[in-house]
């Protein structure tokens, strides 16, 4: 059995940036356990894995469009200082949980700062960076019917 669309797939991988700064990891945990073609891992890896076998590995690199995507300057903008709390100490780099308006939170990043203004980047912070992968295939089975409405491995 390969993988393909509506299987599910365990597996163990791990990404890293080029620096070879180690992102994330499977390796030292019980694999991830995906139901393929549903959305649940980024695209470059689903696409790497699929026709692989139980006990097949790949090494590649995914590219950033098909990681996290390329850099969205419209997400990066500033802000009057006075909407963060003085009582945040900021630093470039600081991930900051913030409610958007619709109520939504999300994490941003402070890319620079002074008295008058944050500027603050709500970009994924892999997003513009390839990843290098290495992954192996532990198993792979037909998806259950409720597997398959519900979008996910149970």
């Amino acid at each position: 059995m390969a993988v393909e669309k509506d299987k599910v797939v365990a597996f163990h991988y791990s990404l890293r940036l080029d620096s070879g700064e180690l992102f994330d990891a499977t390796t030292t945990h019980k694999p991830l356990v995906i139901l393929v073609g549903h959305d649940q891992v980024i695209p470059g890896l689903e696409k790497a894995i699929m026709g692989m076998k139980v006990g097949d590995k790949k090494d590649g690199t995914i590219a950033a469009q098909d990681a996290y995507g390329f850099i969205n300057e419209k997400l990066v903008k500033a802000f009057p200082r006075k909407l963060i709390p003085q009582s945040i100490a900021l630093y470039i780099g600081r991930i900051l949980r913030v409610k958007k308006k619709n109520g939504q939170q999300v994490n941003v990043v402070v890319k620079s700062y002074s008295e008058t203004e944050v500027v603050l980047d709500s970009n994924h912070p892999l997003a513009g960076k390839n990843l290098n992968f290495k992954t192996k295939i532990v198993d792979i089975r037909d998806a259950t019917p409720m597997e398959l409405q519900s979008g996910s491995a149970h």
